[in-house]
C-alpha cells in the first residue's frame, strides 16, 4: 500500500519537471510567433502609408521572423535596409 503511493507522488513530481522543462520553450515560441504576427501586421501598415511615396517593404516570413526576434529596432533596421538598398 505504502509503496503505491510513493509511486504516485513520483510520477506526480515526475510529470512537474517535465511540464517545466518544456513550458520554457513553449513560452519563447509562443512569443516569437506573436511577434511575429504583429511584426507581419507592422509592415503591412508600413506598405499602407508607405504607398503615397513610393515606399514598399516585401511581406514575407524572414521580414516578419526579423521584427519578431528584434521588435521596433528590427522594424527600423529594415526601414534603413530598404531605403540604403533602394
Amino acid at each position: 500500500m505504502d509503496l503505491n503511493i510513493v509511486t504516485y507522488l513520483a510520477c506526480i513530481c515526475f510529470i512537474f519537471i517535465i511540464g517545466r522543462i518544456f513550458i520554457v520553450p513553449l513560452k519563447k515560441i509562443f512569443k516569437l510567433i506573436m511577434n511575429s504576427i504583429i511584426g507581419g501586421f507592422v509592415i503591412y501598415v508600413i506598405n499602407l502609408i508607405g504607398a503615397n511615396f513610393g515606399f514598399h517593404i516585401g511581406l514575407n516570413i524572414i521580414n516578419s521572423l526579423i521584427i519578431g526576434l528584434l521588435g521596433l529596432p528590427g522594424v527600423i533596421c529594415l526601414i534603413i535596409v530598404k531605403l540604403l538598398i533602394g
